[in-house]
C-alpha cells in the first residue's frame, strides 16, 4: 500500500437525487455503475458508506459492489459495520475514530481466518492517528484537509501544515480527505500522503474515468 498513490472512492448514492429525473429505486444501480467505472479506471479502494440502508440492504449492496470491484483488483470496505462487512464478503471495514478499536477488529477477523482483512480508520489529529496506528490499522484517512460544507459544523479544516504533522507522526499510510478536488489534490501528495479519499471528487460521472486516470498518472502512480 506504500508503493502507489491510493484512490479511495466513498459512496453516497443519495447524491444522485439532486437530479429530478432520477428515482430512489434507481440509486443502487447508479452507484454500482459509478463503482464499475472507477475500478476499471484504476481506483483501488471503495468505501460503502450508505448510512440509511438496513443491514439487509447494505449487505446486498456490498455483495454487488464486491462482485463489481474484485475482478479489477479493487477492494471494498464497509463503513463502520464489521458485521455486514464480514457477512457480505467485503475486503475490510472502515472505522470512525470513535468506533471499536482496530485491534479488536483485527482479533475478530483473525479468528475467522481473514488474515488479509483491511482496516481503515478515520482520524482528525496526531493523537487519533497514533491510536489508529497502534491499534493495527492498515491505513489512515485524515481530514478534513480543506474546507468542505459537510464538515463545517465540526470546526475549521486541518490545513496542510497540520496534515503534514500527522504524516510525520505515523508510518502507516495516510490518505487525505475533505474538500479534495482536481485543483488541490497534488498538495497533500507532495507532503507525503499515500493517496486521497473523497466523495465529491468522484461525483462527476461523465468525467470520472479521466479524473482517476489523471490522478493515478501523477507522480508516476
Amino acid at each position: 500500500m506504500k508503493k502507489r498513490i491510493l484512490l479511495y472512492l466513498i459512496t453516497n448514492r443519495l447524491a444522485f437525487l439532486r437530479s429530478p429525473e432520477i428515482q430512489y429505486d434507481d440509486l443502487p444501480r447508479l452507484q454500482l455503475e459509478v463503482i464499475g467505472k472507477a475500478v476499471r479506471a484504476g481506483c483501488q479502494l471503495i468505501q460503502i458508506r450508505e448510512k440509511d440502508m438496513s443491514a439487509k440492504e447494505l449487505a446486498a449492496f456490498t455483495r454487488a459492489a464486491v462482485e463489481c470491484a474484485r475482478p479489477h483488483g479493487a477492494r471494498v470496505l464497509v463503513n463502520d459495520r464489521l458485521d455486514v462487512a464480514m457477512a457480505a464478503g467485503a475486503d475490510g471495514v472502515h472505522l470512525r475514530a470513535s468506533s471499536i478499536p482496530a485491534r479488536e477488529v483485527r482479533a475478530v477477523a483473525a479468528k475467522t481466518g481473514l488474515d488479509d482483512f483491511l482496516i481503515g480508520v478515520s482520524t482528525h489529529s496526531v493523537v487519533e492517528a497514533k491510536s489508529a496506528e497502534d491499534g493495527g490499522a492498515d491505513f489512515i484517512v485524515c481530514g478534513p484537509v480543506y474546507d468542505t460544507p459537510s464538515k463545517r459544523a465540526f470546526g475549521p479544516p486541518l490545513g496542510l501544515d497540520a496534515f503534514a504533522e500527522i504524516l510525520d507522526a505515523v508510518e502507516t499510510p495516510v490518505l487525505a480527505v475533505g474538500g479534495i478536488n482536481l485543483s488541490n489534490y497534488r498538495e497533500p501528495l507532495r507532503r507525503g500522503a499515500a493517496g486521497v479519499a473523497a466523495i465529491g471528487l468522484f461525483a462527476d460521472v461523465e468525467n470520472l474515468e479521466q479524473t482517476i486516470r489523471s490522478i493515478t498518472a501523477y507522480m508516476g502512480a
